[in-house]
């Protein structure tokens, strides 16, 4: 995949581009320290060579278990830019899983933060801890009159290893390219970044959703603003003081600030693009962005391991709310039966999709890999999202859930989605999440969790029955505090279901 090699330019090239046209620009800060691109680039730079030092080599791995910090970002550049492959991990993940990942991606070295360099100082790890602050400090210099030498980079080098979010398992590693990274910035172009914006990230580093964001800023030439954890009201205060342009949330960070009481006092006007990404985007949730935000609101609906995107302009199409918009140019994205055959608009069946924005493939996985590629009868292979879709007359693909949550009762496929969109219109419903539960006259059964204090379990669940086919009936419903998620906001339903099992038992 990729770009011929001869017009590829890598993200390191781009940002050393950056430092010497806007050397003096902003360029990333967080609460405690910011940097010029001049001063990124000295210090991604003795962030390089300190690795070096330490025996990291062109092709390594470098871990990082940390959050959001100027220092995280130091560190991922000079990684990078040394020809090193970034492991992001999640700093929310266990010890024993954090172990695992760590020997998965075979990371020479593993840079952590405070909190993550507590928990897993007691563990074996098959690779050495070291200090994120002492490796990337924001004012780390090289010796006067030394320059870092920086690795040529070719286009199928890898760039990083994300792991999934694990919400339907064991996560495993992407394995993504520096060719992947650069269409990455070509798409944020396309979308709206440009020299001088001015970027507020409020998800976490390791995941893909923040890269797709913060990468395009650094390389165009625009300022990345830190946030070390979400807070709707934080979030609305450094966007007014900040003068903030653009932001890319997931669909619950949306619904908390747009419930926020103190929403509406705040000015928002600098906004020109606002992204969404990897949770369902409830249609009645964009359409109170779009009245009450200023600026542009794009979804992007797409994988980690990328393959194939959809992108939805929705202040241009407001009456394609419910899809997730039209394949991205360059992308091909069809529609497939159980059996692998293609089907044709309007017909429900999993997404697949191709492009040249395709990850190398799941680390130490060839198995895994092939399993999730569809080929199509002229030989091209698709990726597979495990999502169930189809596509209008217009060429909109509307999600109707994963594949793994379909619920199949009495032999009828039952879409969970379909339930939650009912279950949200009751006015004291919050939230909702439906789960198949086994049962023994149908095979599954759906059960429903909702989050709303003022909501009486046994009036909603009527509510919710008298509005739904005879098939889709909800078998029980409880009310709950919050839906477990992870930290870019997919709802954990293997959770849900292991919950009410084990209540039920």
């Amino acid at each position: 995949m990729g770009l011929p090699e001869a017009s590829f330019v890598s993200v390191p090239a781009r940002l050393r581009a950056a430092a010497a046209a806007f050397p003096d620009r902003m360029a990333v800060c967080d609460e405690r320290s910011s940097l010029t691109y001049c001063q990124l680039r000295e210090a991604t730079g003795a962030a390089a060579d300190k690795l070096s030092r330490a025996g990291v080599l062109q092709g390594d791995v470098v871990a990082i278990c940390a959050f959001n910090s100027v220092s995280y970002v130091i560190a991922y550049l000079g990684a990078v830019g040394m020809g090193a492959v970034v492991a992001p991990l999640p700093q929310s993940a266990t010890a024993d899983s954090l172990a695992r990942m760590i020997g998965d991606c075979a990371a020479r070295i593993v840079l952590v933060d405070e909190g993550a360099g507590s928990m897993l100082a007691n563990c074996e790890l098959p690779a050495p801890l070291a200090s994120l602050t002492d490796i990337a400090d924001p004012a780390g210099v090289l010796p006067e009159g030394q320059m870092f030498e920086w690795a040529e980079i070719a286009s199928s080098d890898r760039f990083n290893i994300i792991y999934s979010s694990g919400t339907t398992g064991t996560p495993k590693g992407i394995v993504q390219s520096h060719a992947m990274r650069e269409a990455h910035v070509q798409l944020g172009e396309a979308c709206g970044y440009y020299p001088g914006c001015v970027t507020l990230l409020s998800t976490p580093l390791y995941s893909n959703t923040t890269l797709i964001s913060l990468l395009p800023t650094l390389a165009l030439g625009g300022t990345a603003i830190l946030m070390r954890k979400f807070g709707a009201e934080a979030f609305l205060t450094l966007a007014e003081e900040q003068r903030v342009t653009h932001a890319m949330l997931v669909p619950i960070q949306y619904q908390r600030l747009m419930a926020s009481e103190g929403f509406d006092t705040h000015d928002l006007s600098s906004f020109r693009e606002k992204f969404c990404t990897s949770a369902p985007f409830p249609p009645e949730l964009k359409r109170a962005i779009l009245k009450r935000w200023p600026g542009g609101l794009t979804e992007y609906y797409g994988m980690t391991e990328g393959g194939g995107l959809c992108i939805l302009r929705a202040h241009a199409h407001p009456d394609k709310l419910h899809t997730v918009g039209r394949p991205a140019p360059g992308t091909d994205m069809r529609i497939i039966d159980e059996e692998g055959v293609e089907l044709a608009a309007g017909e429900v069946g999993e997404i697949v999709g191709i492009s040249e924005n395709f990850m190398l493939g799941y680390h130490n996985r060839p198995g895994a890999t092939e399993e999730a590629i569809w080929t199509a009868p002229d030989g091209s292979r698709f990726m597979r999202t495990g999502d169930i879709g189809k596509f209008d007359e217009d060429g909109f693909l509307t999600l109707m859930d994963r594949k793994k949550d379909v619920i199949i009762s009495g032999g009828f496929n039952i879409y969970p989605s379909d339930l939650e969109e009912v279950l949200r219109a009751h006015p004291h419903v919050d939230d909702a999440a439906v789960v198949g539960i086994p049962s023994a006259r149908w095979g599954e059964t759906p059960v429903a969790f909702i989050v709303g204090p003022r909501a009486s379990s046994a009036e909603v669940l009527e509510y919710a029955n008298q509005r739904v086919g005879k098939s889709q009936r909800l078998a029980d419903l409880r009310i709950v505090d919050q839906l477990p998620r992870s930290q870019i906001g997919k709802i954990l339903k293997r959770e849900l279901r292991a919950s009410y099992e084990e209540d039920s038992a």
